[in-house]
């Protein structure tokens, strides 16, 4: 069965949807209340932690997909000049860098106002497209913090890879 067959007989909320995209998938997941739902997805660079919640006050489904990490001091500065260089590349979705909690964020709000109801397939791109983004990026976030490649250097990776691989 399609993502989509399930859910046209009625209106079903959007953490529903998540959970049954996660099952479909066979992801790890932890509903923590009914409008919000954690789950963790296997990357080729690592494992992200993903967190999916509803906000009905300004009907956003809300998606944060994060890695660790933990740069040095003194790389802060390049790593901060490549995240506006990856986010001047990303349309949907941006990265921050969360120093507090030693975490890499991407995030991305599906806005659905009006009433609106997400399709399963909006749901598991935009899952998607979290992933990719930060598997595409994962690189060169890497080279910039962990290496000495500078943040232009270590971006012509992530270019790369958008070619695709042999």
């Amino acid at each position: 069965m399609g993502l989509t067959e399930h859910f046209y007989e009625e209106e079903v909320h959007p953490i529903d949807i998540v959970e049954h995209i996660a099952e479909h998938h066979e992801w790890d997941f932890d509903r923590i209340a009914d409008d919000q739902i954690a789950m963790t997805v296997e990357g080729q660079w690592r494992t992200y932690s993903i967190t999916l919640a509803w906000s009905g006050f300004d009907e956003t489904l809300r998606l944060i997909c994060t890695f660790e990490m933990q740069p040095p001091k003194e790389k802060q500065g390049a790593l901060f000049e490549v995240l506006n260089s990856i986010n001047d590349q990303c349309w949907a979705g941006a990265f921050t860098f969360w120093q507090d909690h030693s975490l890499m964020v991407y995030r991305y709000g599906l806005v659905l106002s009006g009433g609106q109801i997400a399709s399963p397939e909006q749901i598991d791109t935009m899952i998607s497209s979290a992933v990719g983004s930060a598997e595409r990026y994962y690189p060169a976030l890497q080279l910039v913090v962990y290496g000495d490649q500078t943040p232009k250097q270590a971006l012509q990776v992530a270019i790369a890879e958008a070619y695709g691989r042999a």
